[in-house]
């Protein structure tokens, strides 16, 4: 383990099993925090996550909850303090696509992806708050009572025909994101959102397992190259970290630049 700016902490993260909640949960765990990794129906993947941070003499559990039902939210914020005994970061990662033309998207569509992607948010944030309020500042600790990411997207902010689920999802994150900010602050609680570009996880898989779709993809990347899910997950463990104390209620965008709408760079 190399920076342990997160010595003594413990952090939930949310669809850790795989993609970017993977690599947030190994970063957190590299930077000293203990982990409960949860998934929804992988228990293999959880557990060869858990086991990864294990090994790199990490402390780790794994945990099967949906993060759109209330009871299984619950259970999993209670089981979280009956192992660590205490509370500190929440990464709210659980996210999934369910694709369809407008006009063809049912409500069942619609429905799993707002459930999962901004219910689940609310769901988690809120049994964290409650938590960091009651628990308070532990000195020595962190600066901060508890520390909320939000997992948003460039689609928080750039419109995608198509996924019309997904991308209302991500510009919901925002404004909740901003508004249990505002309303936490006071506690000395933080909420920040990161909206990741593309990165090479198995979500998008189709936009970059062959030559000729990469280098398509690469045309909306002004940094010309994927992201990672450490390129996430180190910028996770930074914002849970005293050393972005100062930071609540926005978003940053890790996404090599395709928030510019590169289509532009020649004038359009």
């Amino acid at each position: 383990m190399d920076n342990q700016n997160l010595k003594g902490q413990s952090a939930i993260v949310t669809g850790a099993d795989s993609g970017i909640g993977k690599g947030v949960a190994l970063a957190l765990a590299q930077a000293g925090a203990k982990l409960l990794v949860n998934y929804f129906h992988n228990l293999q993947a959880a557990n060869e996550v858990v086991s990864q941070i294990i090994d790199e003499g990490g402390e780790a559990i794994a945990y099967q909850a949906d993060v759109s039902k209330e009871h299984d939210v619950q259970r999993m914020f209670a089981h979280h303090l009956d192992v660590f005994g205490s509370m500190d970061i929440l990464v709210n990662n659980a996210g999934l696509q369910k694709d369809a033309k407008f006009v063809d998207m049912s409500l069942d569509d619609w429905n799993t992806v707002i459930g999962t992607n901004l219910t689940g948010q609310f769901l988690c944030s809120r049994e964290a708050a409650k938590i960091f309020i009651q628990q308070g500042i532990r000195k020595g600790i962190s600066k901060a009572a508890g520390k909320i990411i939000c997992m948003s997207s460039v689609h928080e902010v750039i419109p995608w025909a198509g996924h019309v689920n997904y991308a209302a999802s991500k510009g919901g994150i925002s404004l909740f994101m901003k508004s249990i900010a505002q309303e936490l602050a006071p506690q000395k609680i933080r909420v920040v959102g990161i909206g990741p570009g593309a990165i090479q996880t198995p979500i998008n898989r189709d936009a970059w397992e062959s030559p000729e779709a990469l280098t398509k993809l690469l045309t909306l990347i002004p940094y010309n190259r994927i992201g990672q899910p450490e390129d996430i997950g180190k910028l996770a463990a930074w914002l849970a970290s005293d050393e972005a104390d100062y930071i609540t209620g926005t978003t940053i965008f890790a996404d090599g630049g395709m928030t510019l709408y590169p289509g532009f760079a020649d004038n359009g």
